[in-house]
């Protein structure tokens, strides 16, 4: 059918006048919602992650601290340590003397130690922890081998 000006009738163009229906409406923001939270899921997710990151970065931190104090230090013995950092963080050290039949053998007078430096904190749903290894080799006291 066709106007006295040889276009189409309204009724094809009816209903692009009258706007959404309710369930295009409904669906629409069905969309929406499942994509927000999709989106706030993956954001959740991300900061977990960087806080985690931030832990373990400031653990490792803390023990390469305390590996490179006991490294440094001019005498060093068989035992445990331990203390706190003050900010959640706990340290504990343990240098072991090694067995060195080869560096009595060859006259060297070394002794070894094996220290391991652990720093724990508790996470947000367990406790956490970073574990560094070393060897130093020291100078016995006299008359010791």
């Amino acid at each position: 059918m066709t106007d006295r000006r040889g276009r189409g009738t309204a009724r094809c163009g009816a209903r692009a006048g009258r706007g959404f229906t309710l369930i295009e409406t409904l669906v629409a923001v069905s969309i929406l919602a499942i994509s927000s939270v999709v989106l706030l899921q993956l954001f959740s997710g991300a900061l977990k992650s960087s806080r985690l990151s931030d832990e373990y970065t400031r653990g490792v931190f803390h023990a390469r601290e305390k590996m490179d104090e006991i490294l440094l230090a001019r005498e060093l013995s068989a035992g445990l340590i331990s203390g706190d950092f003050g900010d959640g963080f706990r340290w504990k050290a343990e240098s072991l003397p090694l067995k060195s039949d080869e560096a009595k053998d060859a006259g060297l007078p070394l002794r070894s130690f094996a220290i391991t430096v652990v720093v724990a904190w508790d996470g947000s749903d367990q406790e956490r922890n970073v574990t560094l290894r070393a060897m130093k080799l020291v100078r016995p006291p006299r008359g010791q081998l």
